[in-house]
């Protein structure tokens, strides 16, 4: 067996263990979220009171991006895998204690863990997927991606058959985080070889460098306008059915299927559009689907019309954040930390938006509030030009 044959096997050990990696990732953050309501009943938290455990999750996972970055930088994607998953499954196992034993502040704690750990865990696979992508020569971020969505819906399955055979939730909590610690060590095992920086060196990128570069910033406002108009499907779609179109809670339900069903799909082949007409047009003309499919949905021509604007939402929305994944990751040398600066800002799509939309709901009503999202992706658009790939290693 030749050389060439050797770095081929190992590369497809690698693309296979970075799926795996962004699945399981996927089902140990999302799987439980099913049984949120569950969660709240074990600790006896009325709605205003569990926003505010949930807040312990998102603004815990939001302070830890920054510090990722350095970290990945320092000790490879895998290693920093590792200790972001170990943080995951004390924190999923803090939640179930906490539910079990009825403690908000262990539940809190718990969610404050997961909230750093999956921080660490996204950079770090991200590097790992930019480098596996950049030596096959291929697109591959969004389908790694749509790993990370396959990984939701499985997760999301095992919530349904958990609450249907009647498992509670914190024995739910305690397997998934067994499964996770299971699945992710000798998976990372399988990564391609970090090169750390020899004794003395410093690093190519400081992360104050990193958020002075307009380039990374204007990478981060791109993954901020997607972001923001994923997520706010993710949390109103159904909703702004069930209240906008007095439809039922099943065909809201079929709505969010519809739109998740259209972003992993257009995650699984969306690799084909970028290399054909690059990151820039693929961004604009993604947008554009977006908006369509949101102006679909507001109008309130008529459900089966509501329907067909999820799907263009969902399509529209798919490829913003891999796009900017593997855009921050360009230079490698360098890519641990733009990536860390760049998420930090689209990720705050995520802690923003929902309250966002909620408060604005309360005055003008849910289909009216998600129109904001027409800001998020003009600001996706203003700064798509940033996507272009890097000629050379700065």
């Amino acid at each position: 067996m030749t050389a060439i044959d050797l770095d081929r096997q190992r590369l497809d050990r690698a693309k296979f263990a970075v799926g795996f990696t962004f699945a399981t990732n996927g089902l140990a953050y999302a799987g439980w979220l099913a049984r949120a309501p569950a969660v709240r009943d074990g600790l006896d938290l009325s709605p205003a009171g569990f926003g505010l455990l949930l807040l312990c999750l998102s603004a815990a996972a939001i302070s830890a991006i920054p510090l990722a970055g350095p970290l990945v930088q320092r000790v490879g994607p895998a290693r920093a895998i590792l200790i972001g998953s170990t943080s995951m499954v004390l924190g999923l196992t803090g939640l179930a204690t906490g539910t079990l034993l009825g403690s908000v502040p262990l539940a809190g704690f718990g969610l404050v863990l997961a909230g750093m750990g999956n921080s660490t865990w996204d950079v770090a696979m991200n590097v790992e997927a930019a480098d596996v992508e950049r030596r096959v020569g291929r697109t591959l971020m969004p389908r790694f991606h749509a790993g990370f969505s396959l990984g939701t819906v499985l997760g999301a399955g095992f919530s349904a058959v958990a609450a249907a055979s009647g498992l509670p939730i914190w024995a739910q909590l305690y397997l998934t985080a067994l499964l996770t610690a299971c699945v992710t060590t000798p998976v990372v095992r399988r990564f391609l070889p970090h090169q750390p920086l020899p004794a003395g060196q410093k690093p190519a990128m400081s992360v104050r460098q990193a958020w002075r570069e307009p380039r990374t910033v204007l990478i981060g406002l791109i993954m901020l306008g997607f972001g923001f108009t994923e997520g706010t499907a993710n949390d109103w779609l159904a909703i702004g059915l069930v209240d906008g179109y007095q439809a039922s809670e099943t065909v809201g339900a079929v709505a969010f299927g519809v739109f998740v069903t259209a972003m992993t799909l257009g995650r699984l082949f969306g690799g084909y559009a970028i290399e054909r007409w690059g990151r820039v047009l693929t961004l604009r003309v993604t947008a554009a689907s977006a908006a369509l499919g949101l102006l679909l949905v507001v109008t309130q021509l008529s459900v089966p019309v509501a329907m067909a604007g999820a799907l263009l939402w969902g399509a529209g929305a798919s490829l913003g954040f891999p796009i900017g994944m593997s855009s921050a990751a360009d230079d490698p040398a360098r890519a641990a930390i733009r990536v860390s600066v760049a998420g930090s800002i689209g990720y705050g799509a995520f802690l923003a938006g929902p309250p966002l939309i909620g408060l604005l709901a309360d005055h003008v009503g849910v289909l009216r509030a998600v129109l904001c999202v027409f800001v998020a992706l003009a600001i996706g658009l203003f700064a798509s030009s940033a996507a272009r790939p890097l000629k050379s290693a700065e």
